[in-house]
């Protein structure tokens, strides 16, 4: 191991957040007359990304997983757009549909309930005008996911998708989430919202548009590389131990002292890493196991994400990218939810994905010409009373002793990838004139 280096800004992680802060408190010290700060981000994968890294294969081009863009901050946008030249960004006006019952229901599926078979709309918009009357599932735990579900929409709309498609994207009870374990981007609607909606649609919501570069998600990640230095960013190199006192880090290559120490890894992680107390019950995860497929022809070109409620069905969401591009083959994403640690034998899980495809009439007699698989674990973080409350605490002793956690998996939280970008820029204002 190499001698002891020092850094002003130590960062753990190139994903989004991590490039995102390095650009942030570059641009902070230029801002305000400073010296430029010394960054180093330090990387355990051999190429920067995170989840955002992108697959070019048989002229296929694929991320891990459908990583879309929804900015809310045009400044932010306009920032990035900046550093990606020539680069054909696309704009989408997005259309996803619900499978159910053999129909293609438009999202969401409590504001659409009149685009179901009569009896089913029926049931709903019963249970939906009396659910106060109804007495919750005993699963449903006062204050969690799941009796929120039941107390605003009633057992029709619950159970016919918002239950079952979300244990299967969770892979959990919802009984065990905060019913706030979404946050901004569950789509609510109330009665009359409903009902409005039968007559004039309204369905949008938080990504209602989105952005898509056609070199895929990669592309916003080298924009945020394009301004920093070539030695600032260290792949292959995994931190292995923190010393919150010393202010030093362990590295598989060396000792590095730091000053400001900003990470975007899972937050129990963190805390291990820095021998900090917690409780490890408190945070629980999901995995999912991605399908990347390619075909010898077009299929449908109505749509560029489904959900599929159905427990029968092996996977919870289909994407295409030739939707979103223009592309002559059909190109999807397939997401299967699992608990955290699942195993999968992916040769029989694919050889279902596509006999389920098949069923679902998305492809018909489609030739499998490219795929690629990958596993997300950590993919989408259960938010529960217990992880918000040691969240919270985690965070705040770590932040005074200059440790910062961001991100998704950093703050233990729901977020989108501008959320990320949003964070770190001011993380980096806060600690500028620390």
């Amino acid at each position: 191991m190499s001698d002891l280096i020092d850094v002003e800004y130590l960062v753990i992680g190139a994903g989004m957040s991590g490039l995102g802060f390095a650009n942030w408190i570059r641009a902070e010290a230029e801002t305000r007359g400073q010296p430029t700060p010394s960054v180093l981000v330090v990387e355990a994968e051999s190429e920067p990304g995170g989840y955002c890294r992108t697959i070019v294969q048989d002229g296929f081009v694929w991320d891990y997983s459908g990583h879309f863009f929804h900015f809310r901050h045009p400044e932010i946008e306009a920032w990035l757009r900046a550093r990606m030249p020539g680069q054909d960004v696309r704009t989408v006006d997005r259309v996803s549909k619900i499978r159910f019952a053999e129909r293609d229901i438009d999202f969401p599926f409590q504001k659409n309930i009149h685009q179901l078979p009569q009896q089913d709309f029926i049931d709903c918009l019963h249970d939906l005008y009396f659910r106060d009357q109804h007495v919750l599932d005993e699963a449903a735990a006062p204050g969690s996911f799941s009796a929120m579900l039941y107390a605003r929409y009633g057992r029709g709309i619950a159970e016919r998708f918002l239950i079952p498609y979300n244990e299967k994207l969770y892979a959990t009870d919802l009984a065990a989430l905060d019913e706030h374990a979404m946050g901004r981007f569950f789509p609510h609607a109330d009665v009359a919202d409903i009902v409005r909606n039968m007559k004039r649609p309204d369905n949008g919501s938080y990504n209602g548009s989105f952005t898509y570069p056609a070199g895929g998600a990669i592309e916003y990640v080298r924009a945020l590389l394009r301004d920093l230095p070539a030695d600032a960013v260290a792949c292959d190199e995994r931190v292995i131990a923190i010393d919150p006192v010393g202010k030093t880090a362990t590295t598989t290559r060396r000792t590095i002292r730091w000053r400001h120490l900003v990470s975007s890894a899972p937050l129990p992680t963190l805390a291990q890493l820095c021998g900090v107390a917690h409780d490890a019950s408190a945070f629980s995860w999901n995995a999912v196991l991605v399908f990347n497929l390619g075909f010898d022809r077009k299929g449908r070109d109505d749509a560029h994400w489904m959900y599929f409620p159905d427990r029968a069905t092996s996977y919870y969401r289909v994407g295409w990218y030739d939707n979103i591009m223009g592309s002559d083959r059909m190109s999807l994403y397939v997401e299967l939810g699992a608990p955290a640690g699942a195993r999968w034998d992916v040769e029989t899980t694919r050889a279902r994905v596509l006999a389920d495809l098949a069923r679902d009439g998305i492809i018909v007699d489609h030739q499998l010409v490219s795929w690629h698989s990958v596993v997300l674990d950590p993919a989408y973080v259960h938010i529960t009373r217990e992880s918000i409350a040691e969240s919270a605490r985690l965070i705040a002793l770590l932040d005074a002793a200059g440790i910062h956690s961001v991100g998704r998996y950093g703050g233990w939280t729901y977020c989108s990838i501008e959320d990320n970008l949003v964070e770190t820029r001011a993380l980096a204002a806060r600690l500028a004139t620390a």
